[in-house]
């Protein structure tokens, strides 16, 4: 099974090559038979091919049988008539990756952690105010006068539905308990019509108990008892923020792994941004990419009835906790001196001992 490895910019060479480091280890040691092929993308692809990602990109990602994406930098890039594409937009839209799972656990040794916070954010990637990927052609944000901008927002059956399956999916593989985050007082419209649609296919889960929290206070509730959640799910824009707090609370965003995935792709994508103040120093922190690489792991291995794929992401998730457990083996930002490198180094160790 292939692997596209795609690093694109800032620390993401670095935090990149120590997460296939530990992929190449566990892949050695429990003969998964994968196969790794490097692409450039981002700032890389600009300089060489005059865009931040070539069209056969995308035809490779469809044809592999997982994605490692590194952060990109698309806020410097040069507008998109000379190349700058927001890779991640284009990566969700052309391929249809509209399930974005964020966990946030509290880790061993991690003391600025939340006690007993074990969660995931189900996040629907697709749609809702994201401007630049929910139309089907143009931009859903314009200004109709020089002095009024408005951006709309899109919610549909289908895209409620199918991530609605999804977090009731996960539900059923982990505390049988889900949350739907809403502003339907407010937005009685759209978020009425998740509202109701994540209710419908709630009745094809009956073992799953449902409650429903409004945004303003889920975001309190997080700080408050974040323990009290298991599977949360949101809509575009709630997901995107509530877990980076998510995330932020249960240690820190360097822990904070995501996946996107559509019915027949996934890509593996840490939460945290490419941090170009310190690429190439050897601070980084690559454990949400590892993170995320297990996550992949775990999902081909459902996705193909592969149980030892799931076996080596559930294993390299339990090096991690292994890893940070210790204060020699952590990073600075989390009161270590690991390196980027020589993290990566002890998190193949860890996970082929």
């Amino acid at each position: 099974m292939k692997l596209l490895i795609l690093p694109c910019d800032g620390i993401g060479p670095e935090i990149v090559d120590a997460t296939v480091d530990v992929l190449r280890a566990v892949n050695d040691a429990r003969a998964l038979g994968l196969e790794f092929e490097h692409q450039d993308i981002g700032f890389a692809s600009l300089e060489k091919y005059g865009t931040a990602m070539r069209p056969e990109i995308l035809d490779m990602a469809r044809t592999a049988g997982g994605v490692i994406l590194g952060p990109h930098d698309n806020v410097n890039y040069p507008p998109p008539e000379e190349g700058g594409v927001n890779v991640s937009a284009v990566f969700r839209k052309q391929l249809d990756l509209y399930a974005n799972a964020r966990p946030a656990r509290t880790r061993p040794g991690v003391a600025a952690g939340k006690e007993g916070m074990d969660l995931v954010i189900m996040r629907e990637l697709t749609e809702g105010f994201y401007a630049d990927r929910n139309l089907h052609l143009g931009s859903g944000e314009f200004m109709p006068t020089p002095d009024t901008a408005m951006s709309m927002r899109k919610i549909t059956v289908t895209g409620c539905e199918r991530i609605a399956r999804r977090g009731f999916e996960l539900a059923m593989r982990r505390r049988k308990k889900l949350t739907a985050v809403h502003k339907a007082n407010v937005l009685k419209v759209t978020d009425g019509l998740y509202l109701d649609t994540v209710r419908h296919v709630a009745k094809d889960f009956p073992e799953v108990e449902l409650d429903d929290v409004l945004i303003d206070a889920m975001a309190a509730y997080l700080v408050r008892d974040p323990a009290r959640f298991d599977v949360v799910l949101t809509t575009n824009m709630y997901g995107d923020i509530l877990s980076d707090l998510a995330s932020e609370l249960s240690g820190s965003l360097g822990l904070a792994g995501s996946t996107m995935a559509s019915d027949t792709i996934c890509v593996a994508q840490c939460q945290h941004g490419s941090a170009p103040d310190i690429a190439g120093e050897d601070k980084a922190n690559p454990a949400a990419m590892i993170l995320s690489a297990a996550m992949l792991l775990q999902w081909l291995g459902g996705r193909h009835g592969r149980e030892d794929l799931h076996a080596a992401g559930s294993a390299i998730d339990a090096a991690l906790d292994a890893a940070l457990a210790d204060p020699a083996s952590r990073t600075a930002d989390l009161g270590g001196t690991l390196g980027t490198k020589a993290f990566g180094a002890k998190m193949a160790e860890l996970v082929t001992g």
